[in-house]
């Protein structure tokens, strides 16, 4: 009788676990079914700031079709924190030259960020052979007065190529009276826009329908620049020292062709590594005559 009992016991005790499996699997069911979790990612509670500009110029958020467009620049660029630190990091090296040479070319500071949206602060070049910090192709960069050769590419001058963006930029917002326009005119062409604003019969960026390419610009760039400037808000702390912050380097004025640019550098005390990381926009080993101001760290 004890072992009847017993086995008795021991059903009773395997099916309560059996019904609290079913119970809890019944449970996790409709968790899935109704998608109710008690954590979540940080990105799913973040949301669209209220207001976005460019320029001090507004980005209309209460148009459906735009803001939908201004979420999705908002979210994609979140979902790569990794960049957004290198943002964070680079911009202590180039931020500082940018900030300064906007002020004494009378353009809104906001222009940094274009930098930003064009090369991700890198001395990149793309595929249709935009060059340097801030893109630019060969065409509008002899327009705007810098030397693209097999020698020399001051695309890649980070104070000559700022300089030359704020020219074009400068001529795009002449021609519509708006940074928005003149911004969506650096991307696609000035007068690939003004061809658009005339056969669409409009002028506003935002009443336009362009390439993807151009409708998402301007609206990164006002979505990096919101990032950036709160980026404390969304998790990503950077702390100054931790930034890419610039070497300190000396000019050195060179009016003669350099035949050899390693043994020019051991002359002046440095390395070739120096001269071409200070000096990214000589494209070989030798320099032809010209009137050049080098970089070499100090």
């Amino acid at each position: 009788m004890y072992a009847f009992y017993r086995i008795w016991i021991f059903c009773l005790f395997s099916l309560g676990l059996i019904l609290t499996s079913c119970s809890d699997a019944a449970r996790g069911a409709s968790n899935q079914n109704n998608v109710i979790y008690t954590d979540t990612l940080p990105i799913s509670r973040w949301q669209l700031p209220d207001s976005l500009s460019f320029c001090g110029e507004s980005v209309p958020l209460a148009d459906p079709e735009v803001r939908e467009r201004a979420e999705r620049e908002f979210y994609i660029n979140l979902q790569t924190p990794g960049q957004i630190v290198l943002y964070l990091k680079r911009s202590a090296r180039w931020f500082p030259m940018f900030e300064r040479i906007i002020r004494e070319e009378k353009m809104p500071d906001d222009m940094k960020y274009v930098s930003i949206a064009e090369s991700a602060l890198y001395m990149s070049k793309s595929p249709k052979d935009a060059v340097g910090l801030w893109q630019i192709i060969p065409n509008t960069a002899r327009a705007m007065g810098l030397i693209v050769n097999e020698m020399v590419d001051e695309r890649r001058h980070p104070e000559k190529s700022t300089r030359a963006a704020m020219r074009y930029l400068r001529q795009g917002y002449t021609a519509t009276g708006s940074w928005t326009n003149a911004a969506a005119g650096y991307n696609m062409g000035h007068e690939n826009f003004a061809e658009n604003q005339r056969y669409q019969g409009v002028k506003d960026f935002y009443d336009l329908f362009l390439n993807e390419e151009t409708s998402r610009y301007v609206l990164r760039i006002a979505i990096i620049k919101h990032i950036v400037e709160h980026a404390h808000e969304y998790g990503i702390v950077i702390p100054q020292d931790e930034r890419y912050n610039p070497a300190p380097v000396k000019a050195i004025a060179q009016t003669e062709a350099v035949e050899n640019l390693a043994q020019w550098a051991s002359e002046h005390r440095t390395t070739y590594k120096d001269v071409k990381i200070n000096n990214p926009w000589i494209l070989g080993r030798s320099l032809p005559e010209g009137t050049w101001l080098l970089a070499v760290s100090q």
